[in-house]
């Protein structure tokens, strides 16, 4: 049900979003964002979820976790994902063209410029202040996605572990990434396994019973109605 839903909306979605919309979106993100990929969800949550309602908190914090899993940029890799989904193969084109060009165009023309600029008390000055915020951008997403993340023992243990070795050792994060993601597929299976085989043993409640009852009933009255 939940699945049909989410289809329903996409499809509602790729219906009301147009493709300018969608190109001057990330445009603008990407041209008032310093900082990088990790500055900018806070910004890209604020406009995508709060502003525009395109997606919810948990579908841009999946997108994230995509992004983050997949070679490339995070910026860029939720632009593809967020444009893919909103406008398909056209879609993905226009968001990610749109959130590089700013970033594209900036860096290309600095380059004729940033030797003369780099001693500059006004640009060092500029920058120290820049920096400073982009660190309270990178922070708040953190909150953002931490308080979106499932409660419990495993989550809580992966978090501190993979902090943990991150902070403290020269481990590659990419291979921390993907044992992050082995780990939780082997617990969903492990929990699976074990919810299943409970709900084996365990005797059916009163209520459950009725409901069970009521469910059969209602498809021998289906069939019956079919055979007529």
């Amino acid at each position: 049900m939940r699945q049909m839903k989410r289809q329903r909306q996409k499809l509602n979605n790729s219906h009301k979003v147009s493709l300018w919309l969608l190109f001057w979106t990330f445009f603008k993100t990407g041209l008032f964002t310093f900082g990088g990929g990790y500055a900018m969800i806070s910004i890209l949550e604020e406009e995508l979820v709060g502003k525009r309602k395109w997606l919810t908190s948990a579908d841009m914090l999946d997108m994230l976790v995509i992004a983050e899993s997949t070679p490339g940029v995070i910026a860029v890799n939720t632009a593809t994902g967020v444009g893919f989904r909103l406008r398909g193969v056209w879609g993905a084109i226009v968001a990610t063209l749109g959130v590089v060009l700013p970033s594209f165009v900036i860096i290309t023309a600095l380059t004729f410029f940033i030797r003369a600029f780099s001693q500059n008390v006004w640009y060092k000055a500029a920058f120290t202040g820049i920096q400073a915020c982009v660190s309270v951008l990178i922070v708040n997403a953190f909150v953002k996605m931490f308080s979106q993340l499932e409660r419990g023992w495993f989550s809580a243990l992966l978090l501190v572990a993979a902090f943990n070795v991150a902070l403290f050792t020269n481990f590659n994060v990419i291979f921390l990434i993907l044992i992050g993601g082995a780990a939780g597929i082997l617990y969903a299976v492990i929990a699976d396994a074990v919810c299943k085989k409970k709900n084996k043993t365990l005797p059916l409640s009163s209520s459950e019973r009725l409901e069970d009852e009521s469910a059969r009933q209602d498809d021998d009255g289906a069939n019956g109605g079919g055979n007529e």
